[in-house]
């Protein structure tokens, strides 16, 4: 499995900032290339995501909540993706570190998606931790 992390500082507490990302269903909100979430009970959601020129949809499950600090899923189906957000209280608010974890199992493909996947996942997680801090400050 490819890793890729990323982290960014938001000017609130790790309560409010929690809050908003527990919300899964609102992440296509916070992201160009999150064509939309459906929700599927059981903290579980059909991700549908426009990337590298392709449509990909898979399906995840929250596999841990610990609040205001831990937010984690796991893939069920569709690409074999697993990920993990940490958020822990600074001095200038949250830091919020991404970590997530996939697999692509066509070889071909796998390069292609591996030489895009780290800008991709880099400029989707700012996006979205971007547009939870402006969120938090309307």
């Amino acid at each position: 499995m490819a890793t890729i992390e990323h982290s960014e500082i938001i000017n609130a507490q790790p309560e409010r900032v929690f809050e908003l990302l527990r919300r899964v269903e609102d992440f296509a909100d916070y992201s160009d290339l999150i064509r939309s979430i459906d929700t599927l009970g059981d903290n579980r959601y059909r991700w549908h995501v426009r990337a590298v020129g392709m449509d990909w949809s898979f399906d995840v499950a929250v596999t841990e909540i610990k609040p205001p600090n831990v937010l984690a899923w796991e893939s069920l189906e569709g690409v074999k993706n697993q990920g993990r957000y940490q958020l822990r209280e600074v001095p200038e608010g949250t830091e919020v570190s991404l970590t997530l974890s996939y697999e692509i199992r066509n070889r071909l493909m796998e390069k292609a998606v591996n030489r895009a996947a780290k800008p991709l996942v880099g400029k989707v997680s700012r996006q979205i931790l971007e547009r939870v801090e402006a969120r938090l400050n309307e």
